[in-house]
């Protein structure tokens, strides 16, 4: 359950901060506000570039916390910046380091419960993890990349996959 958790979250975390990097140059580079990129969407009713880094890294450290039975730490959701969001990365990068193995291996059969908006969702831990936390945290990656791709961003598949 670790080695399917920690690292997953900390080699993707990495690879969104190399993209975060090629936004800012992007920005600086065309004189572009940085927040017109956090605030773009690809489509009317999704949601904004900051929102999906936001959730995504919500993911990466809520996940792992629930499958060692600890609290993750919590962010406000005010950064503005690429910058900002780095540093938001960089706590969640810290938070994953401090995780053992042994806190997480085992995990399995963990009852994980979610309020999300006024509902309850209830799993075990490996379908919390397989199913409903990995493949959330891609999504919102894979959106990200999408935004920033269709905003002009020189990115390509290596930079959403990093070295393997």
């Amino acid at each position: 359950m670790y080695q399917t958790s920690v690292p997953v979250f900390v080699k993707t975390l990495g690879n969104l901060a190399g993209m975060l990097d090629k936004a800012a140059a992007f920005a600086a580079a065309k004189k572009v506000d940085e927040s017109v990129l956090l605030g773009y969407r690809l489509a009317p009713d999704m949601l904004t570039l900051a929102k999906q880094i936001q959730i995504a890294t919500d993911h990466a450290k809520g996940a792992p916390a629930r499958l060692a039975g600890i609290e993750a730490p919590v962010f406000e959701n005010t950064e503005a910046s690429f910058t900002e969001f780095k540093v938001r990365i960089d706590k969640i990068l810290a938070f994953l380091g401090t995780l053992k193995p042994a806190q997480i291996d085992g995990s399995e059969d963990r009852d994980i419960s979610l309020k999300i908006g006024g509902n309850t969702l209830s799993y075990k831990g490996q379908p919390y993890l397989l199913h409903f936390a990995l493949p959330n945290f891609f999504f919102h990656v894979t959106t990200a990349y999408a935004i920033l791709r269709h905003c002009g961003v020189d990115l390509g598949k290596k930079d959403f996959i990093g070295q393997v």
